[in-house]
């Protein structure tokens, strides 16, 4: 059964990594729901830090952090992307607030996951 555990943080991370990717794929097109100024930067860096927190999920490696911004971002996405459109009329946008509470939920418990495997192996103990 160990093996469950691994396959899920490969799945989870999966949608992150194609996220990401999509975010340099399809730029133009996500600029308009960029709702700071910085426009197709901000579409670039999450992109990135989407594809980076995938990683960190695989490897194992800074996973707490990463868990917890991934988690925010995802939280940021649902109410300031998704929710803003679907309060201006787009019926179509509440399956993604949804979807982004969901996997911010996963992200949070991933998180705690990845902090009881490092207090137990004694990692980030203070000496």
């Amino acid at each position: 059964m160990d093996a469950l555990p691994k396959v899920g943080r490969f799945l989870f991370a999966l949608p992150m990594a194609v996220f990401g990717v999509m975010h340099f794929m399809n730029g133009d097109a996500m600029v308009a729901m960029v709702p700071i100024p910085g426009g197709i930067f901000w579409v670039y860096f999450t992109g990135l830090c989407l594809i980076a927190a995938a990683v960190a999920i695989v490897t194992g490696k800074q996973a707490v952090l990463a868990t917890r911004l991934l988690a925010l971002f995802l939280l940021l996405t649902a109410t300031l992307v998704h929710l803003r459109s679907f309060m201006g009329g787009d019926q179509a946008a509440m399956p993604n607030v949804l979807k982004d509470l969901a996997l911010a939920g996963g992200a949070l418990i991933l998180s705690g996951v990845f902090q009881s495997e490092e207090g137990a192996s004694g990692e980030g103990a203070e000496a």
